[in-house]
């Protein structure tokens, strides 16, 4: 094993400071959309839009992240990202209009996308490092970061602090992080090897495999985070306070999941915790679809965060063994797409056969989606590019 050292380490905590920054701004944004749908009049149609459609964007933002990685580095990227999302929170918390407001929303869904990709390139690469697993963990500290927005916001709430100040502090807080983090980022080395036009050395049925989990997995976060208080209050008759801990015991779970996943990984290999924690996320949604009260459906979705949360790590750091180490970036951005076509199917499939039925039979999807990712667990043996290997009769992405 790789003894780190301590530009590694440093890097470890700049890169990790991302991720907690950009959980963070995403809890304040989310949190905060009661408030924002009573000062514009939004319906409750026009509030999911608003979020599919920044999934959407995010896209985009993610194909961006590609194009400045390849052109300049990851280091670069993610403290630009980051700089859209600050901008965007401030565009959003000044907004006056229902236009502005958008603006500022498909804004932000640029700087997300680029966040992801570029934060989860420079795990990749310090991971490789490191020499041993630790994905996981900076996945783990973003589910910190969102615990403590959600509180910021509860506290600026109970101290009477108005929408657009909490947003503003919110984006000054992600500007001073990304201020503080830059200097200290990763210098992978890979920066400017391989023109941006090459074309991708990467087996294609493998990274498929990696994107579907993805896909799968944030199709499964997407509908527990947007589906199980309506499930909670319209299926099971609970209150709206008995409703929110649905989403509380998936998260709280979750951060459970992804602390302890890298321990797991190196005990056990990536295929065995895959298959272990999608086999938990079915036994947990199959508890969701079958339970008669609410402390029931609340304990099937703790145990739903306690399996399936550790696949999206897991997906990046497969990829990242795919290719060489020049063309991990370019490998990263892509696979990072996968991870809004989830929240696409998960807000969407999910909805559409609820509108039909109810949502209990609704919440079906994601357990069919969990044992698929079962199906899919070996797609995470470790693969091991060498640099300028072209793999045998490999299909490429590009």
């Amino acid at each position: 094993m790789t003894e780190p050292t301590s530009v590694s380490r440093t890097a470890r905590v700049a890169a990790a400071t991302a991720f907690a920054l950009q959980g963070f701004f995403l809890a304040v944004l989310l949190t905060q959309l009661p408030q924002i749908k009573d000062k514009f009049g939004f319906s409750d149609t026009t509030i999911v839009i608003a979020v599919v459609t920044v999934s959407l964007v995010a896209g985009v933002g993610s194909v961006i992240a590609e194009l400045v990685a390849t052109r300049t580095s990851s280091r670069t990227t993610l403290r630009l990202g980051l700089a859209v999302v600050a901008a965007a929170g401030v565009g959003i918390a000044l907004s006056q209009g229902v236009v502005a407001f958008f603006a500022g929303f498909a804004v932000y869904g640029i700087g997300l996308g680029m966040v992801d990709a570029a934060a989860n390139m420079q795990a990749v690469a310090i991971q490789h490092r490191y020499g041993r697993s630790i994905l996981s963990s900076f996945h783990a500290v973003w589910s910190v970061g969102a615990i403590i927005g959600a509180l910021f916001v509860s506290v600026c709430a109970g101290l009477d602090v108005g929408l657009g100040v909490t947003l503003l502090i919110g984006a000054a807080v992600v500007a001073a992080g990304t201020v503080a983090l830059g200097p200290r980022l990763l210098v992978t080395g890979h920066e400017h090897v391989i023109a941006p036009t090459t074309p991708l050395s990467v087996p294609l049925r493998p990274f498929l495999a990696l994107g579907a989990a993805m896909a799968l997995f944030f199709a499964i976060d997407f509908s527990v985070g947007n589906w199980s208080a309506l499930y909670l209050t319209d299926v099971l008759l609970a209150s709206t306070s008995t409703a929110a801990l649905g989403v509380a015991a998936y998260q709280g779970a979750g951060l459970v999941s992804r602390l302890t996943g890298d321990l797991w990984v190196r005990r056990y290999g990536e295929i065995a915790v895959v298959r272990v924690g999608a086999a938990i996320g079915a036994v947990g949604m199959l508890v969701v679809v079958t339970a008669t009260g609410p402390a029931m459906a609340i304990a099937g979705f703790l145990v739903v965060g306690l399996g399936v949360p550790i696949v999206a790590p897991l997906c990046f750091s497969a990829a990242g063994h795919l290719t060489p180490p020049e063309q991990t970036d370019a490998v990263i951005a892509r696979l990072n797409l996968f991870n809004y076509a989830g929240t696409v199917i998960g807000g969407g499939v999910v909805g559409a056969v609820a509108a039909v039925s109810n949502l209990r039979v609704g919440f079906l999807v994601p357990l069919a989606f969990a044992i698929l990712l079962i199906v899919l667990a070996p797609a995470f043996r470790p693969h091991v590019a060498i640099a300028g290997e072209v793999p045998e009769s490999a299909d490429r992405t590009a």
